[in-house]
């Protein structure tokens, strides 16, 4: 599959099959994440862990054998290179038939950096389980799905802005594409947190708080979706990612996060 096939395809998978990863499909992974960079340069290191051997469960998925987790120094911006590195990561496994699952919420985080070997200033946002999709959803996942509304997006027009306000109207193909993976990614509960205003070459990200997310002694989720949406939409545009404010205005309850500069645009 392409990036767009990977994108539009991707669902997140709470219950598995049961079987153990092929030993070539955990290969293919294990290389993979060695190669994962992120446009802040902030390293984020990945492990993958056995369940039974680390003694590792989550209430909310069923039937996996491994997990996969990262670490990243905190420091500024850790939040976002973490969440751009781990949908790397997530579409990857995906390709090779994996299915993932984000949690952070509901893992008992102290028993997963400790399996980890987490360091003092490492943060461990999010990590995920491995396996094998399975046939059928759980009653369990089903009622998540449900709940969160986990196959429904906002539109375009609440997203996506220009400069004045009005919806972002994008004319080439590139920039549609992008558009569109950034709404079809993933978020904590489904909240779509990421605003994007367009002015000129540059394409600002803003992060809308939601009550119940702000920053924790563990960092902000919610930024950590955002490093998830940059990396859809940098996947198809030429583009440097640069962070200088705007100072433009993006509603109440916004933050700026980073702004997203193509290159060799001509404007019509």
């Amino acid at each position: 599959m392409n990036r767009k096939e990977l994108i539009r395809t991707r669902r997140s998978v709470r219950t598995f099959d049961k079987t153990k990863l092929r030993p070539e499909d955990l290969d293919e992974l294990c290389a993979y994440i060695e190669t994962i960079q992120n446009p802040y340069g902030i390293p984020v290191r990945f492990m993958i862990l056995d369940a039974e051997e680390s003694g590792l469960s989550t209430p909310v998925t069923s039937g996996e054998s491994y997990y996969i987790a990262a670490l990243v120094d905190k420091v500024p911006h850790a939040e976002e290179a973490f969440g751009y590195s781990f949908e790397s990561m997530v579409l990857y496994a995906w390709s090779l038939g994996i299915g993932t699952t984000w949690i952070a919420g509901t893992m008992k985080r102290e028993l997963f950096e400790q399996a980890a070997g987490a360091e003092e200033q490492e943060r461990m946002y999010c990590m995920s389980p491995l396996g094998y999709p399975a046939a059928k959803m759980s009653l369990k996942e089903l009622a998540m799905r449900k709940g969160i509304r986990a196959d429904k997006r906002k539109p375009a027009s609440e997203l996506f802005f220009e400069k004045d306000g009005s919806p972002l109207k994008a004319e080439r193909e590139d920039v549609k594409d992008a558009l569109e993976a950034v709404r079809l990614a993933p978020s904590a509960v489904n909240g779509q947190p990421w605003r994007i205003i367009h002015d000129g070459n540059d394409y600002h990200f803003f992060v809308k708080h939601k009550r119940g997310y702000e920053e924790n002694s563990f960092g902000d989720l919610q930024k950590v979706d955002l490093g998830i949406a940059l990396n859809h939409f940098m996947s198809f545009v030429k583009a440097d990612l640069i962070l200088e404010d705007p100072q433009i205005e993006c509603g109440s309850d916004t933050e700026y996060v980073a702004t997203v500069r193509l290159e060799n645009t001509e404007e019509e």
